[in-house]
């Protein structure tokens, strides 16, 4: 029986782009909300002024002006949704506001949707640096509720 609705987690990396393919490979189902998560730039540049030490400068964005990394968003979510649909699957992309982490918007938006599968791929980081630097797919796989197909990068 083919299942219902999967949520593919996508930002443009070759790795993400896998998870697609084998999506449509693999899974029965052929309708899928592939989500592209963002943060915008304002909150970006404060993250990374804390990090650093340094001050951040006072700096908000125009209102009229749509956020760079939005438009980034957008961009990278098509390009999603067509290698999706090329896979085989009836796709309706999302781009979501990120206001905490990425992983907490990707199982909020699976949670809101209902979805029966959350698919992305991960770095396939390994050893010491993977206990320094855990990815949004683990998180993902920890806190969801839901099967989640962790696709690892291809060997070379």
């Amino acid at each position: 029986m083919p299942a219902g609705l999967m949520l593919i987690a996508y930002d443009g990396s070759d790795n993400a782009k896998r998870a697609v393919q084998c999506a449509g490979r693999f899974l029965a189902s052929n309708r899928a909300v592939l989500v592209t998560v963002w943060e915008p730039m304002v909150r970006q540049a404060a993250r990374m002024s804390g990090l650093s030490g340094v001050m951040q400068p006072e700096w908000v964005p125009d209102e009229e002006t749509e956020d760079v990394a939005f438009s980034d968003a957008k961009v990278t979510n098509a390009e999603g949704i067509e290698l999706a649909e090329a896979a085989g699957l009836t796709t309706q992309g999302r781009t979501i506001e990120c206001t905490t982490t990425i992983w907490t918007a990707i199982v909020e938006t699976a949670d809101e949707l209902g979805v029966d599968i959350i698919v992305t791929g991960t770095r396939g980081t390994t050893g010491l640096r993977s206990l320094l630097q855990s990815s949004v797919a683990d998180h993902v796989l920890r806190h969801s509720h839901r099967p989640v197909l962790i696709v690892p990068p291809c060997g070379k």
